[in-house]
């Protein structure tokens, strides 16, 4: 077995660290996705514009990343616009239960040093874990 440092994860994760620690310092906000969107559809007075630049931010990252890194990208079974929906919705509950998405609990909970987000971040992982296993050696 070979060991190779994944160079562009390593970077993803700093540039996320560094963006989510700038928004906390400049800003005093939180850099979890769900609740800079849910801001978007119930904006306060004053806080729509910083929402709306970081979700462009995101879209166009993400755009950008696909469009460079097509290559590297690998999809092993076709999308189903179905399952792709319930997914996105259960995803939604999720967030809505665990009072945050990943980003905020793993990203910017941790750093905080926050037992919420520590607890809410060992579920994420071991469901993750369970749904690989699943995906891998039982479907």
């Amino acid at each position: 077995m070979t060991f190779s440092i994944p160079w562009a994860s390593l970077l993803g994760g700093m540039l996320l660290g560094i963006s989510a620690t700038l928004l906390l310092l400049m800003n005093g906000k939180i850099a979890g996705i769900s609740g800079i969107l849910s801001g978007l559809i119930k904006p306060e007075r004053g806080d729509f514009s910083w929402r709306m630049l970081f979700a462009a931010g995101v879209v166009a990252g993400g755009v950008l990343g696909a469009l460079t890194l097509s290559d590297n990208l690998v999809i092993d079974y076709p999308p189903n616009g179905g399952l792709l929906a319930a997914a996105g919705l259960l995803v939604g509950l999720g967030t809505r239960l665990g009072n945050g998405c990943t980003s905020g609990h793993g990203i910017c909970g941790i750093g905080r040093l926050s037992r919420r987000s520590l607890v809410a971040t060992a579920v994420f992982m071991l469901v993750a874990v369970l749904t690989v296993f699943v995906r891998l050696h039982l479907i």
